[in-house]
């Protein structure tokens, strides 16, 4: 068993969650802490997952967990990118990071 922080899904996780923290601090006042913190609060929770499915023995529902933790990040940043919080360049960027992660998770 590989360390979590090895982890290739880890690795997109952890990167995701650093470039939503420096996103979200752009975003609008009546943005921010409501759409902003629920996607931050939904990345820690995916990473979580991603932790508690490499250190179990039975994986399937961390990684169920995971799966739908990154299905409502992406929800979350369409939201965002309708409202105008989030541009069009950066909107592609986190997309191909959550089909990296979404893809690893299915295959695991």
């Amino acid at each position: 068993m590989a360390t979590y922080d090895n982890l290739p899904v880890y690795k997109v996780s952890y990167d995701l969650i650093i470039k939503t923290f420096g996103v979200v601090t752009c975003f609008r006042r009546e943005y921010k802490y409501s759409l902003g913190e629920s996607i931050k609060k939904e990345i820690i929770e995916l990473i979580s997952n991603i932790y508690k499915a490499n250190s179990a023995q039975q994986k399937d529902s961390a990684i169920a967990n995971a799966r739908a933790n990154i299905e409502t990040v992406r929800l979350f940043f369409r939201l965002s990118k309708d409202f105008r919080q989030i541009d069009l360049s950066m909107i592609v960027e986190i997309n191909q990071m959550i089909e990296s992660i979404s893809k690893q998770l299915t295959a695991w």
